[in-house]
């Protein structure tokens, strides 16, 4: 069902179609996306579409699948694409989705024909509110410096949950780091049976707001074996290889130490032209920074025997210890984004009015009923016994 507005050139906002793909591909590049595999993995679903329908091209209202995993939404006026919003499930449970990106056309600032950029971006956001009933929550990224998208966002309803920083550590320094030999006499490749040790890691190493936010659960880092077996093909595919290991505390039987590796075999990724970073998620325990020197000797191995690329992390304002190693070690700081929510209350279907005439109060309270007729009395106002 698409959403519209009252104006005489109304704003339909639909699930993508085979035609929309070359004006979704442009407000793509158009897009400020703090997170840069974010917007590879949208090239690669746009191209994917593309060959998908080919053959129906003659079809061009074929819409895209329905709404369960990544989605592209567009906001059209006047028969021409005006913005675009992508989203997808933040978790497995599906109570917190992700807003990935918003973008609308430079082009739609005529008022005499379409509503204000704005206007269009707040019609794409709030239909995902209202379409999308399993999400309670919502999340997003978006770069410091990007004002327009901030002020979209804060209009509707956002609110900031921590700072995040980029940062990008050189090939140079990374031959550095991988001299030295790390302490990590306990580190063991992360599967299933182990997903009960990186949920604990994951929920103590982040403040109670975002572990609210984020409702994460044990199958979030568990995966199947079909999971297993796409991510492998998507890998050899991309040129790609990924590692995960934890860090196994004896003593507490916990894991105190969490990283997962996604190493470029190639310089250039498909669907970009721009030279591609090793992408490293680390999580350490509070209460273990003195991990932060070992893990990174560890990935610095990791990427030695790979083309001379940088490897990029993100720290948040909540992790004083991460940020203050990487200014030690001389890493450079590449993008600042802000992390922010929004919660979601669904209306309730009303229940049908009751009245009380037709409730049998007799029947429900039988236990309340007076044993014989209460007896009138008169009370003596100049008697304080009665009043008391």
């Amino acid at each position: 069902m698409a959403a519209t507005n009252g104006s005489k050139h109304q704003t339909i906002v639909r699930p993508l179609q085979y035609r929309d793909i070359d004006a979704i591909a442009s407000l793509c590049q158009q897009a400020t996306i703090p997170d840069p595999a974010v917007k590879i993995q949208i090239a690669q679903m746009l191209k994917r579409m593309s060959r998908w329908y080919a053959p129906f091209q003659f079809l061009n209202i074929i819409p895209t699948p329905s709404i369960t995993d990544r989605a592209l939404l567009v906001a059209e006026c006047g028969q021409q694409v005006r913005g675009a919003i992508g989203v997808s499930p933040f978790n497995r449970t599906r109570s917190t989705w992700h807003v990935e990106w918003v973008s609308i056309d430079d082009r739609a600032t005529n008022p005499a024909e379409v509503t204000g950029k704005s206007d269009i971006g707040s019609q794409l956001l709030r239909y995902c509110f209202e379409h999308i009933v399993d999400a309670s929550t919502w999340v997003l990224e978006v770069d410091v410096n990007d004002s327009a998208a901030l002020a979209l966002y804060r209009q509707n309803g956002f609110q900031p949950l921590a700072h995040l920083t980029y940062w990008e550590i050189a090939p140079q320094l990374l031959q550095e780091l991988a001299q030295r030999e790390p302490d990590l006499p306990n580190l063991l490749p992360v599967r299933n049976t182990d997903a009960q040790l990186i949920y604990q890691l994951d929920t103590v190493s982040m403040p109670p707001l975002l572990r609210q936010v984020f409702d994460r659960q044990i199958h979030d880092f568990k995966t199947n074996l079909v999971q297993t077996m796409v991510g492998k093909v998507k890998e050899w595919f991309q040129q790609k290889q990924s590692v995960s290991n934890y860090v196994f505390e004896t003593q507490r039987k916990a894991a105190i130490g969490y990283y997962r590796l996604s190493l470029n075999q190639d310089r250039q990724s498909s669907g970009s032209d721009e030279p591609q970073t090793h992408q490293a998620e680390l999580t350490v325990h509070p209460a273990y920074t003195w991990l932060y020197p070992e893990l990174m000797a560890q990935l610095a191995r990791s990427c030695q025997y790979l083309p001379t690329q940088p490897l990029q992390l993100i720290s948040a304002d909540y992790q004083p210890e991460r940020e203050e190693y990487f200014q030690q070690i001389g890493a450079e700081r590449v993008k600042h984004s802000l992390l922010m929510s929004r919660s979601v209350w669904h209306k309730l279907r009303e229940a049908k009015h009751l009245s009380l005439e037709n409730l049998q109060i007799a029947e429900m309270l039988q236990s309340l009923q007076p044993s014989r007729q209460p007896l009138p009395n008169r009370i003596d106002k100049n008697d304080p016994e009665d009043l008391s």
